[in-house]
């Protein structure tokens, strides 16, 4: 990245954009002080990637004699810079000194947010597809639906992860102390002070991995990420934190390792996962055919259902027939008694609406313009992270463990709603009037509960003193769903189980990585 300073309006515009986005499950950060890592976690270039083969899979040469002319020079650019900053340039080192991950994680939500909003009908009464090749048309690309979301929260965040296992087995290579260590007159700005080496920068390995990453996932965000990521950057190094060199190594870094990820991603069978109008048209004619009522679009015109085929994308914690081993036993079928059972309760709830379901209801909505059920598990996830004194190659193992938990939660729902292609409460029966919205897609088994189970079950073994916490939201997101008017009992009770087993792979995984 070019040697010059950007203003911080777009960085700002990002954070208030974000902020304006997201729902108040997380303490306010714009103040929060700078990371202060209880255990720095100096052996984490020794933990178990997820995609590299191991941490030393790219080289990264040796850096330049502390005594050459080079490193001199580095130092001098600090100090220069540290005399005359701005009150912009001091306010983003703090920004960024609260911790890299996090501060990604929360652009990350505000992106999903901006880009949650479906296609409107054309003229035609048709819905126009998102197009990867001409992202900046209408409809624009992605259209971040729960499914989407998960997915790309999942890329970014162990991305993110493998990258920085590759930082610390080189920083722990070569032992370069940072600047404001090596030398008594370059200040630590705004950051707490520890001995991590420097080389390559840990600030700059987030820049280049995500900066690469957005390029696949968010195509019209380009501009604005790589600004950002530049920004962050140079914070590091006016912290005095890195030096020019470090920076540099570690965005090469960063951008090596998320080639790997988006060598995945274009081949992980997500962009097929809209499918075709014959697919749509299969899943009804099946479902007829076992004498059962299919599922159909509430909306007028009739919307194409949403990502039928996301279940044949790779997951990340187990393959693929293991999320048809996942599967369910099958819903009440529609007129039998215990569906009827289930209609009535639903229709209870909806025509005798108290003011703690609204609530409820509300709080766990998660639909158009918000950053989805995953992102609420995200942001829920970062407010407990931040009083847990995480370094930030731990903060980026823990998010990639929620996410690729919820990505792979998006693929076994996806497969059980569209293997079952359950109708909802509300097409059953019209007289049901929800709460909220009716989302495009089949009812059994509830998305909410799935997400919410796996999230629980992860994150109750990373931060066990939570673990009933995490539970008991978990069990209220499905009960939103319920007393909302759009699924059965049934759908978020086995949502739920699903969704902790999925996360009990998780837990499998992050007993093995090496980081306990």
């Amino acid at each position: 990245m070019k040697n010059i300073f950007y203003s911080l309006t777009g960085l700002i515009g990002l954070m208030l954009f974000t902020s304006a986005c997201q729902k108040d499950v997380s303490n306010r950060t714009s103040n929060l002080p700078a990371l202060q890592s209880s255990n720095l976690d100096l052996n984490a270039g020794t933990w178990k990637p997820v995609l590299l083969s191991r941490p030393d899979s790219f080289a990264v040469a040796a850096p330049v004699a502390t005594t050459s002319p080079l490193y001199t020079a580095d130092l001098f650019e600090i100090k220069a810079l540290q005399k005359s900053l701005t009150r912009d340039q001091e306010n983003s080192i703090k920004y960024w000194a609260a911790g890299g991950v996090m501060r990604w994680n929360e652009i990350m939500r505000g992106l999903v947010a901006k880009y949650n909003l479906p296609v409107v009908a054309g003229t035609d009464g048709t819905y126009a597809i998102p197009n990867t090749a001409n992202p900046l048309a209408y409809p624009l690309f992605p259209f971040t639906n729960p499914p989407y979301a998960a997915r790309a929260y999942a890329y970014i965040s162990a991305a993110q992860y493998d990258a920085l296992l590759a930082c610390w087995f080189y920083k722990t290579k070569y032992n370069r102390a940072a600047p404001y260590n090596f030398d008594s007159s370059v200040s630590a700005k705004f950051v707490n002070k520890t001995v991590l080496p420097s080389y390559p920068s840990e600030a700059a390995v987030l820049a280049g991995v995500t900066a690469e990453m957005m390029k696949l996932l968010f195509p019209g965000e380009i501009g604005n990420i790589q600004n950002i990521a530049i920004q962050q950057e140079q914070a590091a190094i006016m912290s005095g934190a890195a030096t020019r060199a470090d920076v540099t190594a570690g965005e090469a870094l960063g951008r090596q390792v998320a080639e790997m990820f988006i060598a995945r991603a274009r081949g992980d069978n997500a962009g097929k996962a809209v499918g075709t109008p014959t697919d749509w048209a299969n899943f009804v004619d099946v479902t007829k055919s076992q004498g059962l009522i299919p599922w159909i679009s509430l909306e007028s015109p009739q919307r194409p259902p949403m990502l039928p085929l996301f279940s044949k994308v790779k997951p990340f914690l187990f393959d693929s027939a293991t999320v048809v081993s996942l599967r369910p036993d099958p819903p009440p079928a529609v007129g039998s008694d215990q569906m009827n059972k289930d209609v009535a309760e639903v229709k209870q709830y909806v025509n005798n609406v108290t003011r703690k379901n609204i609530g409820i209801v509300e709080f766990w909505a998660d639909g158009v313009g918000t950053y989805t059920p995953p992102g609420h598990w995200n942001a829920i996830a970062a407010e407990d992270f931040i009083n847990q004194n995480y370094s930030e190659v731990r903060w980026a193992r823990n998010l990639a463990l929620l996410n690729m938990t919820e990505m792979d939660a998006a693929i076994v729902c996806w497969d059980v709603k569209y293997h079952y292609f359950n109708a909802r409460p509300s097409q059953v029966d019209p007289s049901i009037k929800t709460l909220t919205g009716i989302p495009n897609f089949p009812a059994y088994i509830s998305g909410h509960s799935t997400f919410s189970g796996a999230a629980a079950t992860i994150l109750g073994y990373l931060v066990p003193e939570n673990a009933s916490k995490y539970a008991a939201m978990a069990e209220e997101a499905g009960l939103s769903r319920l007393v909302g008017g759009i699924h059965y009992r049934t759908d978020c009770e086995v949502g739920l189980s699903v969704g902790n087993k999925i996360g009990g792979y998780a837990i499998l995984k992050a007993q093995n990585d090496g980081a306990n």
